[in-house]
């Protein structure tokens, strides 16, 4: 491994500071950085031919979070790549996000098949698998909280821009569906990863596959633009792709709990339950004023969670919407196991309800119906349109999981408290995020109580 000296590389502490919160990918949106420290520095690959760039690969401490990094350093950074530059170290070099390069990141296929140890990273390809180098990358630029690179059409590695030490969830939910023989996810191909920590995966690319998100939107919109037809009626209906979501789901669920087990919890899980939502209530009542006149609703709610007998808790998908899953040509793949982002690392590996996944993906519904609505003036009949499409999905999606599991909405207190619960995190999220899409999940805790 060749080391670049750390001082020459600490210099970017004085641009990241400015350039990590205005990545996608950035946790705390809306605070300012005071101090970066680099923890660790090394070189992947010095640049084959002069004026070539160099591959550097990065953890930084950033006010206490740690950032994942892999930066280009080259002398002069080409004109179609200086939105991505990073800053200038000590030896008038520049740094830029490599993986704005194709022809930079297309290297790392190498350091897979090869099984390198290049900058102190172990490149790993998973039992039995050939990784075939020469593929030309791509980034997708659509996540939120990573950055995942596409090489043709065969592998998509997802760099964890916010690694933690110890195993990943999303790595071991993975290689336990697929170990189950489960065609619900892209098989795993690879880890890169320190001794203590994993910092990427890669697994196999579906070229043929389309978002759970857009194509929901686009059903969204087709109703919308008919303005006599109901959502039955119209040619992108969705209802039955969300019945073959729900059975999907189900079949994930029911492949986690026999590879890796469920356990039932009493009473006092389920007061400790209630107590958490509580909890998560106080907190955004008091970032957002509004939420204030729906507290007897949703305490209410979140109250007769303590009257259940327990339940069964196994490991789920934990963060699920209509962005986590992809329809191929053969169904629903699901997408993503790290768990909820904003969640500690602890909170992300417990045993939960598989009811936490399905709320998560009613409310989705909701979502996909609303958010063409957001910062509009109010208008009856495309609200009432919208909610029309929400319903008929939800239904959908409940139906399809009763076909291989139990029917979702026969535990119907404990799923209400989830999708209230889920609610309350969007309002604070929305608050903080997209304060125009704060309605959404307003409409959505009104809905209940207006069904008493």
């Amino acid at each position: 491994m060749t080391t670049r000296p750390l001082p020459a590389v600490a210099s970017l502490a004085d641009d990241l500071p400015t350039w990590l919160p205005a990545q996608r990918w950035f946790a705390a949106k809306g605070r300012d950085v005071s101090t970066v420290q680099v923890e660790r520095a090394a070189v992947l690959w010095e640049g084959a031919d002069p004026g070539a760039p160099s591959l550097l690969h990065a953890l930084v401490d950033a006010d206490g979070e740690r950032y994942q990094l892999l930066l280009g350093v080259v002398e002069e950074v080409p004109e179609h790549l200086r939105g991505a530059t990073v800053g200038r170290l000590e030896d008038g070099s520049f740094a830029y996000d490599a993986t704005h390069d194709a022809e930079l990141m297309g290297g790392l296929l190498e350091l897979f098949a090869t099984r390198s140890a290049a900058g102190g990273v172990d490149w790993l390809p998973e039992p039995g698998v050939e990784i075939h180098p020469g593929l030309r990358a791509r980034p997708i630029g659509v996540e939120q909280s990573n950055t995942s690179i596409v090489f043709g059409e065969h592998y998509i590695l997802k760099v964890y821009r916010r690694p933690v030490p110890g195993e990943s969830r999303d790595v071991e939910l993975h290689r336990a569906l697929a170990g189950a023989g489960s065609t619900r996810v892209a098989a795993p191909v690879a880890v890169m990863r320190t001794e203590d920590t994993v910092l990427g995966f890669a697994q196999r690319f579906l070229g043929d596959a389309a978002e759970g998100w857009a194509t929901a939107t686009a059903s969204v919109r087709d109703l919308l633009a008919e303005a006599d037809l109901h959502a039955g009626e119209v040619g992108g209906d969705f209802a039955g792709e969300a019945h073959r979501l729900g059975a999907a789901v189900a079949e994930v669920h029911a492949a986690l709990a026999t590879a890796l087990g469920t356990e039932p919890v009493g009473p006092a899980e389920m007061m400790a339950g209630a107590d958490e939502m509580h909890a998560r209530l106080d907190a955004a009542v008091r970032e957002v004023p509004a939420l204030a006149e729906h507290e007897p609703v949703l305490r209410a709610a979140f109250d007769a969670v303590r009257g259940l007998p327990g339940t069964t808790v196994q490991q789920v998908h934990g963060d699920l919407h209509l962005g986590q899953v992809l329809r191929t040509t053969t169904g629903w793949v699901l997408i993503d196991f790290e768990g909820e982002p904003d969640a500690p690392p602890a909170e992300r590996v417990r045993a939960r309800s598989p009811l936490r996944d399905v709320a998560g993906m009613l409310r989705s519904f909701d979502y996909a119906a609303l958010h063409l609505l957001a910062g509009e003036e109010p208008d009856h009949q495309r609200l009432t349109r919208a909610a029309e499409w929400a319903d008929r999905n939800r239904s959908a999606f409940c139906d399809g999981y009763a076909t291989v599991g139990p029917d979702p909405r026969l535990d119907a207190v404990l799923l209400r408290a989830f999708e209230l619960d889920k609610a309350v995190y969007e309002v604070g999220y929305e608050h903080r995020n997209r304060p125009d899409w704060v309605p959404i999940p307003l409409a959505a805790i009104s809905r209940v109580a207006a069904a008493g």
